[in-house]
This record gives structure tokens, sequence and C-alpha cells, in this order.
């Protein structure tokens, strides 16, 4: 069953790319276990947690709404693990880490749509986003990044470049901030109707390499050479 918001209304940056916000759930500060839920499209596939910000919403609040309405957790915020751009499917998703301190027995999408959660190991979790969003991969493999400039240094972390479905090599350290992030969006909003995009394309982290889906990543949300009037055309 796929999940429906009838009335959800996208926002967009100054670039004409939709803004989203996901989440890595982890089971503690040791990060070595992550929560991935079930596709509301495929329900015998795993994806990580996220959908389209709204209006006068905050991308650390969307992190935290979307995560309690498909995995049925709350817990503590941590930090953002940068702007993953998708330029095929033209959106933006802010990553952000929560520490998982509440486990609910029901939730929305548990009894609207049957969606399931289930805890795996990083590599397990890796596997399992390669069958259905092999480039959502890059969110876990920058959780691993960033948790050791996190212990060892001060500096945001590096662009993730990418050359292939299993080659991660780091490059030179670029501003990586969330709130930077926030306040360099100009976000334009439009009334659509539809269903929700939390599984429907696939996210990737943005550089200046192309790849698999032709998206480019880049953890700066400025860095991005894509440019695009601000879109406001409805979708279906």
């Amino acid at each position: 069953m796929v999940k429906e918001k009838p009335n959800s209304i996208r926002i967009y940056d100054k670039d004409g790319y939709r803004r989203r916000a996901a989440c890595i759930c982890v089971r503690s500060e040791a990060e070595a276990e992550v929560l991935l839920v079930t596709s509301s499209r495929r329900p015998e596939l795993w994806i990580v947690p996220g959908g389209g910000v709204e209006p006068d919403e905050e991308a650390s609040l969307t992190a935290t709404r979307e995560v309690l309405e498909e995995a049925g957790v709350m817990g503590q915020l941590g930090r953002c693990l940068g702007v993953f751009e998708n330029s095929e499917h033209m959106h933006r998703t802010e990553v952000f880490v929560m520490i998982v301190t509440q486990e609910l027995d029901e939730w929305e999408d548990s009894k609207t749509i049957g969606r399931k959660r289930q805890w795996f190991s990083i590599e397990e979790a890796l596997s399992q986003l390669a069958l259905h969003k092999p480039t959502q991969r890059h969110y876990l493999q920058q959780l691993r990044h960033s948790k050791h400039r996190t212990s060892s240094s001060s500096e945001p972390p590096p662009i993730i470049s990418e050359h292939g479905d299993d080659d991660f090599t780091s490059g030179e350290p670029v501003l990586n901030n969330c709130a930077a992030a926030e306040a360099a969006v100009s976000s334009e909003s439009d009334p659509t109707t539809g269903s929700n995009q939390d599984d429907t394309s696939e996210t990737t982290p943005a550089t200046t390499i192309a790849d698999e889906d032709g998206g480019k990543c880049s953890t700066n949300n400025d860095a991005v050479s894509p440019t695009s009037p601000s879109a406001t055309t409805p979708t279906t």
C-alpha cells in the first residue's frame, strides 16, 4: 500500500530543488546498528526513513517527525551528516543522526500501511539498501566518516566522492553546516496533492562527480552547480 498525503505541500529551495530530510536512527552512541523501515511501495525492501519538509518547518523537525511517523521511534537528535542532492529527481535531503530512546509498539504507518522497522548492523544495512536504494548507502558511509572526524577533529566532514558502487574516498574538507544550509535556502511552496515520496526516488550525497543516477554530491548546499528557477509546479 502506498502512503498517501492528500494535502501535502512541497517546499523548494532557491534552485528549485525539493527540500527533504531523513534520519539515520542508531541504537547507541557506538553507532553500530541502524534502523531501517520497509518501503511503502515495495514492502519486502528496506529504506532510510525520511520525507518532505513542510511549510515553516526546520529540516531537523522534519527528520524527527518523519521517523516518528514511519518508524515509531523517538530519541536524541544529533549531528547533521550533510545535504544530499539528487539532480535527476530534483531534491536535496538533509540527513541527521538520532540516538533512539523510545520505540512505540504501534505508530502511524504501522497502522495505516503496515510498515515495519528493523535494526541492522551497518554492513547488513548497506546490503539491504543496495537492493532498493543503493544511493542511500552514502548516508551510512558519511555516518562512519563523520563519527571518526567528530572524535578526532573539529573540522567539518569531507566531501564524499563516488568512484563506483562500493568505492568511497575522502576529499578536501568543505563547509558542511546544516544551519548554514538552512540559512542559504530561500524556500517557496506550492500546494500539491499526491503520495508521500519517502521512497519514490533515490537520494545521493552531493559532489561534482556524477553518480549512477545522474545525481551529484556535495555536503555543502551552496556548492552545487545546477541552477534552476524555483519550482512551484504541482505534481500528482
